[in-house]
């Protein structure tokens, strides 16, 4: 039974289910475990420009939005390029992986089994009931996405067996990795069944009675894993040659970055820290990234703020909260802050983070209103203490 009632209705939006926002319908296309072929890119930067604003924006799920898509032919071209495998299901393919798994550290290598888990759930149509917002997770062990409290989760113990988590807590259950997508599509199916109005599993009075549907693994004594994001920028060594992490300010793709990302890598893997992995990359391409714009150097400050559409995209906005984070870009090191125009604060980060909200004539950082002129150096005092 649920402890939360829920008074409308789900509205997470999709391709098929788009949301009205102020500069038009705005579409979310799921990426499971956030992999995007090369080939994916470039139709998902001739989408843009052909049926919306022209840009692509990453979302804190790994996902990718497009805006103001006021012309026709954008689920064409998704379908086309095998990034809606299935009308029913498109808005529950929520399936984090590690980003780097594979690739740099990590206890197991749990590449595929987002693609196997999506393929699982597109198969199976009581799952297409589940709320836009149920997110699955395989984290590879270092505890990066599991930091992100996804609804049902396999965190690798070492390269066979994987501990169960629930709304981001180790229920002390074990299964083996071959068994992960069975059980987290099996967990995923129950909470479908028993739900009632909750849209997460964290809403449930008792979310450990959704392991009852599972039927194998042993027993272990719970522990914390670290939740620490893995958002590496620049070049990484690894495991197979050479890789690196790039990030789109603010999250905002244009079509020409697309492009580029897709001539640099065979695929690229989008993380929920809004930054981007580019295994087997050479280290010159990023000097070609860089100059379309894309962040590569782990020591630029405007990696640590993120914000929220805003201004004008958002009817709900109180300021172009995007222009205005530009005022943030003296951060100290160490520092983070998130800029939202209203107390949504749509897209903030789990990590701990500056407040910053938009407030009449100002802004309110930690809770101290400041006016707009004094922004940047407000953040700086706070982000230093």
């Amino acid at each position: 039974m649920s402890v939360h009632a829920r008074v409308r209705a789900d509205a997470c939006p999709g391709v098929f289910a788009t949301h009205d926002a102020a500069d038009g319908p705005l579409a979310r296309v799921r990426l499971p475990g956030g992999v995007v072929t090369a080939a994916q890119l470039r139709a998902l930067a001739d989408a843009a420009v052909a049926c919306g604003d022209g840009d692509a924006h990453l979302t804190s799920r790994g996902n990718v939005q497009l805006r103001a898509v006021t012309r026709p032919g954008l689920r064409e071209r998704l379908s086309e390029a095998g990034l809606l495998p299935s009308p029913t299901h498109e808005r529950v393919r929520n399936v984090l992986a590690s980003p780097w798994s594979g690739i740099s550290g990590g206890a197991a290598d749990v590449r595929g089994l987002a693609a196997a888990l999506d393929e699982a759930v597109c198969a199976r149509p009581e799952l297409a009931s589940l709320p836009g917002r149920f997110l699955f997770a395989f984290d590879d062990g270092r505890g990066d996405v599991a930091g992100e409290a996804p609804d049902v989760c396999w965190l690798a113990v070492d390269s066979a067996v994987g501990a169960v988590l629930l709304a981001g807590a180790d229920t002390g259950l074990r299964v083996a990795r071959e068994s992960a997508v069975a059980a987290l599509t099996a967990l995923a199916a129950a909470f479908a069944r028993t739900r009632g109005t909750a849209w997460r599993v964290g809403e449930l009075a008792d979310p450990s009675a959704l392991l009852a549907a599972l039927d194998s693994g042993t027993r272990a004594t719970p522990v914390s894993w670290p939740g620490a994001p893995d958002d590496r920028i620049g070049p990484v060594p690894g495991h197979d040659g050479h890789a690196a992490g790039v990030a789109p300010y603010l999250g905002r793709l244009s079509a020409a970055q697309l492009r580029s990302l897709a001539g640099a890598a065979d695929h690229a893997v989008v993380t929920p820290w809004r930054t981007i992995v580019l295994p087997g990359v050479r280290p010159e391409a990023l000097k070609t990234l860089a100059g379309a714009g894309l962040l590569t150097d782990p020591a630029d400050p405007r990696l640590r703020v993120s914000a929220c559409a805003g201004r004008p995209g958002c009817a709900k906005s109180r300021a172009d909260v995007r222009a205005d984070a530009a005022r943030l870009a003296a951060l100290p090191p160490g520092a983070r802050a998130h800029v939202s125009g209203c107390e949504r604060r749509c897209g903030k980060p789990s990590r701990s983070h500056l407040d910053v909200v938009a407030a009449e004539d100002g802004y309110r950082v930690d809770g101290t209103w400041v006016p707009v002129e004094r922004l940047g150096e407000t953040a700086v005092r706070k982000g230093s203490t």
